[in-house]
């Protein structure tokens, strides 16, 4: 599989992987990897998108992808300005509608928005001018985070096409587990899943990966394993016995690990709950890339801003 490189994407936002051609997403990996090289200069900044104004909009609550559009804005010379909506007009019954134009009448150039209903990125880019970049939007989709999570695998393997990626846990309620499978799938990658049938949403594997049961069945020889957090707080109630029979079952321990290619990656988006879905000894083991994912959390985000802002080439250090 051979994709030529595009020139610049096509949209005005970020709003999903689906959108996405395999010649975009190499783009914007691409130009990751030359924001990757900004964190190690004395001074890591560059003047990309000074002038701009980034409003983050968070609805809910978030540590890694808040603070690493912050740090990517702010290495990009950007002004960011963080909205909190326990302090907003939103709790005065503005709705988020009224919100977002109120936000644009100011000027901003992106809106990053995490929200806990589905489709609401979605709704605000086809009526405002600012490019909108989702941050997550309920359960539906994470395409940051798959992003970033196709450029530490690339980092480490060298490519994504052939690669056998399994993830487990949560499937029902993960939008991180949508935006992987979408271009995974797309960039030529083998895509398992696993999880307790509760947690398996009918008709998944329609968006192009297989279906499995047993953990041990998911991770047999593959090259990636990449856990999901199990999301009590999107389930109303647990759709399994008990965070202890999940461990039993389904968890990532060191036996288990075993049964994957002798230097398969391990991954979880975080935030991790350890001794429910990964034991600590695999989370901090020698093959973990975790860590790695938030670093590479801040290039990916740096380089859809500096995309979506239409710049071309590699930006001028200060």
């Amino acid at each position: 599989m051979s994709f030529q490189p595009a020139q610049r994407l096509r949209s005005k936002d970020l709003v999903g992987i689906d959108p996405l051609t395999p010649e975009e997403i190499q783009l914007i990996l691409d130009t990751a990897d030359q924001m990757r090289s900004i964190a190690e200069r004395p001074i890591k900044k560059v003047p990309a998108l000074r002038g701009m104004t980034v409003v983050n909009l968070f609805f809910e609550a978030s540590t890694r992808t808040r603070f690493s559009f912050e740090v990517a804005e702010k290495r990009l010379s950007a002004d960011s300005l963080s909205f909190a909506s326990s302090t907003s007009a939103v709790t005065k019954g503005e709705t988020l509608i009224d919100t977002a134009l109120n936000l644009e009448a100011m000027q901003p150039d992106f809106i990053v928005i995490r929200h806990q209903s589905p489709g609401v990125p979605h709704q605000l880019a086809k009526i405002l001018r600012s490019a909108v970049i989702n941050a997550g939007d309920g359960a539906h989709e994470h395409p940051t985070q798959a992003l970033l999570d196709a450029l530490t695998i690339r980092c480490r393997r060298g490519t994504l096409e052939g690669q056998v990626v399994a993830i487990i846990g949560d499937l029902q309620h993960s939008r991180v587990l949508r935006s992987n499978v979408l271009l995974l799938a797309r960039m030529g990658a083998t895509v398992r899943v696993a999880g307790p049938p509760s947690l398996i949403p009918i008709g998944l594997e329609k968006l192009g990966c297989e279906v499995h049961h047993r953990i041990e069945d998911c991770i047999a020889g593959v090259d990636v394993v990449m856990m999901l957090r199990i999301q009590l707080e999107r389930q109303g109630r647990m759709n399994f016995p008990s965070p202890r029979e999940f461990y039993d079952f389904y968890a990532l321990t060191p036996e288990r690990l075993k049964l994957a290619k002798k230097d398969a990656l391990v991954m979880h988006p975080g935030p991790m709950n350890r001794g429910v879905e990964i034991d600590s000894r695999v989370a901090d083991g020698p093959q973990s890339v975790i860590l790695e994912q938030v670093t590479n959390g801040v290039a990916v985000r740096m380089a859809v801003l500096y995309l979506l802002a239409g710049g071309s080439g590699e930006p001028t250090a200060h």
